[in-house]
């Protein structure tokens, strides 16, 4: 079962959040959002509610969410991901028509983003005690200008299954950069909504061009020191880059 919870009327919106974390990650932009829209909010496999049964690969998560619009009669939808929600929307995205992606600062990069983490991978495989040290170390340095409040809120959300987290990035530990870049390649290539990359952290030099050269119609604005949760740091204006790419949507 994939836990859901739907609120407002209007025009369909999907919410997906980060990794370890869960639907409540967006509860301060529920309210705003429900105004005008049907908003979907929801906890991919292996998090918060949902059914903690794998695999838990990022395209059995993208079939989930599908297989829940489906459920829901959700048509016609915009979907937001953030960090790994923006990874499985954008293959969500390249799976059927969708009425645009707004991806929260995830890097779809992943052959570059390999290096980084395979760095860390003794440390991820390491006993459970090695692990959360580690994921809490890399959540911190991405922290970004939330308050205390603000940074303890989503610290209580995370849950870090060990088991869920490397299934999740078993690819990029166990591809090579060339079969990796391939199947970003083949997925990001199939994406044809309106796309806006939105990144509170830099996604590296280049990216811009690089991410145009397989989705030409994405647009990347870099919201600089804002970290990885710029939607969270900055919820207004959020809301409003929300709006005014949804009023410029075919």
């Amino acid at each position: 079962m994939i836990y859901t919870q739907r609120r407002g009327a209007g025009a369909a919106l999907v919410l997906v959040h980060g990794i370890t974390e869960s639907h409540h990650s967006f509860d301060p932009l529920i309210e705003d959002l429900a105004s005008d829209h049907d908003v979907l909010a929801l906890d991919l496999r292996g998090h918060g509610e949902s059914v903690r049964e794998g695999p838990f690969d990022v395209l059995r998560m993208a079939l989930d969410v599908q297989e829940v619009l489906a459920s829901e009669a959700m048509v016609d939808v915009l979907l937001v991901g953030h960090s790994l929600g923006g990874t499985v929307v954008s293959v969500l995205a390249a799976l059927g028509p969708v009425r645009g992606v707004i991806n929260i600062d995830q890097t779809l990069d992943l052959a570059a983003f390999q290096d980084s983490l395979r760095a860390l991978e003794p440390l991820l495989r390491a006993d459970a005690a090695t692990f959360e040290a580690t994921m809490r170390m890399v959540f911190d340095a991405m922290r970004g200008p939330l308050t205390d409040e603000q940074w303890a809120r989503l610290s209580a959300l995370r849950r870090f299954d060990q088991d869920v987290v490397l299934d999740i990035w078993a690819s990029v530990f166990e591809l090579s950069e060339d079969e990796l870049a391939d199947m970003v390649s083949n997925l990001a290539g199939a994406v044809n909504a309106p796309y806006l990359s939105l990144h509170g952290t830099d996604p590296g030099e280049g990216y811009e061009e690089w991410l145009a050269g397989l989705i030409p119609q994405a647009v990347v604005e870099r919201w600089d020191g804002l970290g990885h949760y710029p939607h969270l740091a900055a919820p207004e204006r959020f809301v409003r880059r929300l709006r005014d790419f949804e009023a410029d949507l075919p």
